[in-house]
C-alpha cells in the first residue's frame, strides 16, 4: 500500500505539472521586411527641355519625401544612375511592414503619383552593407 500511495502521488504531481499554464512566451515584434523599387522616367522627360515647372516641383517633393523617410529610418538607400534617356533609372531600398504597405509607399511617391516616373516593386534583402568609419 505504501508504494501504491507514493505512485498515486507521483502521478497526480505529474498531471498537475502538465495542466499548469505555460509561461507566456515573449512575442518579439516582427522585423520590418525590405523592399526595392526601380523608378524609370516617363519618355517625355528624357530631354531636359521637356521638364515643366510643375514637373520640377513634383521632383522636389519626391526628394523631400525620401529625405523624411531616411530620417524616420524607413528608407535604407536611394539613388539613380548617371546615364541619360531611356538608360537612366533610380532605386529605393526601404523597410515596410508587408507588401501592401510597401506598395502603398511606392505608389504614394510623388514622382510616381505625379506621373513623372513608373515604378516596379520587388521583395529585397540587404545582405551586406558597408559601415561608415
Amino acid at each position: 500500500m505504501k508504494f501504491f500511495l507514493r505512485d498515486v502521488f507521483v502521478a497526480i504531481a505529474g498531471v498537475l505539472v502538465l495542466i499548469q499554464p505555460l509561461p507566456a512566451q515573449e512575442s518579439q515584434p516582427e522585423k520590418p521586411k525590405q523592399f526595392i523599387y526601380a523608378l524609370r522616367l516617363v519618355p517625355r522627360l528624357y530631354a531636359d527641355a521637356n521638364w515643366t515647372p510643375q514637373d520640377k516641383k513634383v521632383l522636389r517633393h519626391h526628394c523631400a519625401r525620401f529625405q523624411d523617410a531616411t530620417k524616420a529610418g524607413q528608407l535604407i538607400l536611394a539613388g539613380r544612375t548617371s546615364e541619360s534617356g531611356d538608360k537612366t533609372f533610380g532605386i529605393a531600398i526601404f523597410q515596410a511592414e508587408d507588401e501592401a504597405a510597401a506598395r502603398k509607399f511606392m505608389e504614394e511617391d510623388p514622382a510616381v503619383a505625379g506621373g513623372l516616373m513608373t515604378a516596379e516593386l520587388h521583395p529585397f534583402t540587404v545582405a551586406l552593407e558597408r559601415k561608415n568609419p
